[in-house]
């Protein structure tokens, strides 16, 4: 299983069902990295075809295998409304290091809410593929004894 670093591009999403009947939906992201959560700004305003442009950092362990993006409608006074998740499988960047900016279906209540577009990236971590972790407490690589 990997370890390393994914890098997510939360880039835009479009066709989004409006979760807002008055106003225009005021869109966010919630995405989930095995025990890892980050949220994205809120869109204000930008209703069923948001932009973020934002990246964010994971740190991929043992048994991690997806990214969820859960999109929220932001709500003044009530709950903020769930407008639907899309489920990214991470074995292709896993494989490639690089996935460019790519749609991935909206879903809630198993219908089709739209598409949110997402960029990825991948850096596995050092000294994992040798098996032998590198000593990184002085030793002699570290010695300033001059002789």
């Amino acid at each position: 299983m990997p370890h390393g670093t994914l890098e997510v591009v939360l880039v835009s999403a479009k066709g989004l069902e409006d979760a807002d009947f008055l106003n225009n939906m005021d869109p966010y992201v919630q995405l989930t990295c095995r025990t890892q959560d980050q949220k994205s700004s809120i869109a204000t305003g930008m209703g069923t075809t948001p932009e973020w442009n934002e990246t964010f950092i994971f740190t991929v362990s043992e048994g991690t295998t997806e990214l969820i993006a859960k999109i929220f409608d932001k709500d003044v006074g009530t709950e903020d409304d769930a407008v639907g998740e899309a489920t990214i499988p991470l074995e292709p960047v896993f494989l490639e290091g690089e996935i460019p900016p790519s749609a991935y279906n909206v879903v809630k209540d198993e219908e089709f809410k739209g598409e949110i577009w997402v960029a990825l990236s991948f850096k596995p971590s050092e000294n994992r593929s040798r098996g032998i972790e590198e000593e990184s407490y002085g030793g002699w690589k570290n010695s300033e004894a001059s002789y």
